[in-house]
């Protein structure tokens, strides 16, 4: 696809059809995570820089935005640098920009789209907007061969979605969370337990130690793809407070909860692959690093299927993915103008 350089409008050809190398330098500042990468063609990282905020935000029990706000502010021109020495590649040697537009939080969003923005002008190359879960998906191409069709299983902090991937280009949603997403569950039922802010890491490996039918807890019966998991939230807080002050089973009622998790969404990711009839399976978010997820979902391959993840530094937020989505062009924005969003 053909790309316009910001000042000069020379055409450049970005992604599977271009008979050049494509060096993609991306910026990533959706929520905690300060990240620019520089990826060749979609699938070989030059450059991978993170500039994490967990500790900042751990004593609030979550992210302020404002804060993360002004992190960005502190790091993007320490993590641009970096990327650039880490690659050996000049400037003037990369392909186009690109920068996460949402969904996220707007002020931190706004750093990282500004940054690529001026970069693409100074460098007077194309600029390329993209969507945060776009991007998870395409971290499945790093260090892969993968090409569509394939069916999706995307779980992060703010979203879970079934998505049938046609082509590089056209992706359809089947179903999604009508509620709590995955990632909000889990750091919900961690804070019920007491467990300190990320939740969800915490539960996942205490889960690892605990009986995962301890406690009989409720599947959803939402119909078609969609998920729901607020009910199972209230389950888990009844379940707590029938222990009446004495002693919780932590680990079993973690055990337990991701139990029930991680067979409704694997139960419906199988039905939906078997009825599109593809023999490939992704998952993709934050949450798709969950070690029990994980085991479920490459159990499908002694059913015959192909399963693709990410590696664990790809599941979390980066801006590999992101260099990765922009030179596929899956669903991105050119604009120079576009404007960040919280939602999608």
């Amino acid at each position: 696809m053909e790309k316009e350089c910001l000042f000069s409008g020379k055409k450049v050809q970005i992604g599977v059809d271009s008979t050049d190398d494509n060096y993609i330098m991306a910026i990533e500042s959706s929520c905690d995570e300060t990240a620019c990468a520089i990826v060749k063609n979609g699938r070989d990282v030059v450059a991978n820089v993170v500039a994490s905020q967990i500790k900042t935000h751990e004593k609030f029990g979550g992210v302020i935005p404002e804060i993360a706000a002004r992190e960005h502010l502190d790091s993007i021109n320490i993590v641009v640098q970096e990327a650039f020495e880490q690659s050996g590649i000049n400037p003037e040697d990369i392909s186009a920009f690109a920068a996460t537009v949402g969904p996220g939080l707007v002020g931190c969003l706004l750093v990282g789209l500004n940054a690529a923005k001026t970069l693409a002008l100074v460098y007077d190359k194309p600029f390329i907007g993209v969507n945060h879960l776009n991007a998870h998906l395409c971290a499945n191409y790093i260090d892969t061969d993968l090409k569509p069709p394939f069916m999706a299983l995307l779980v992060s902090g703010g979203h879970t979605q079934i998505i049938d991937v046609e082509s590089y280009s056209k992706q359809t949603i089947l179903g999604e969370t009508i509620d709590d997403a995955v990632g909000e569950a889990y750091d919900k039922v961690a804070r019920l337990i007491g467990l300190p802010y990320p939740g969800g890491p915490r539960l996942d490996k205490l889960a690892q130690e605990g009986n995962p039918i301890a406690f009989e807890l409720p599947i959803s019966k939402v119909g078609g793809y969609d998920f729901s998991f607020s009910g199972l939230k209230t389950a888990v807080l009844r379940l707590v407070k029938s222990f009446d002050g004495r002693e919780l089973p932590v680990s079993d009622i973690c055990a337990s909860f991701q139990e029930c998790v991680s067979k409704t969404l694997v139960k419906k990711l199988k039905k939906a692959v078997e009825e599109k009839g593809y023999k490939q399976v992704v998952i993709a978010g934050g949450v798709a690093a969950n070690s029990e997820i994980r085991k479920k979902v490459f159990a499908l391959e002694n059913e015959g299927y192909k399963v693709f993840a990410p590696p664990m530094k790809y599941c979390t937020d980066n801006a590999s993915m992101v260099a990765s989505c922009a030179y596929f062009n899956t669903n991105t924005f050119d604009d120079i103008d576009v404007e960040v969003f919280s939602r999608v």
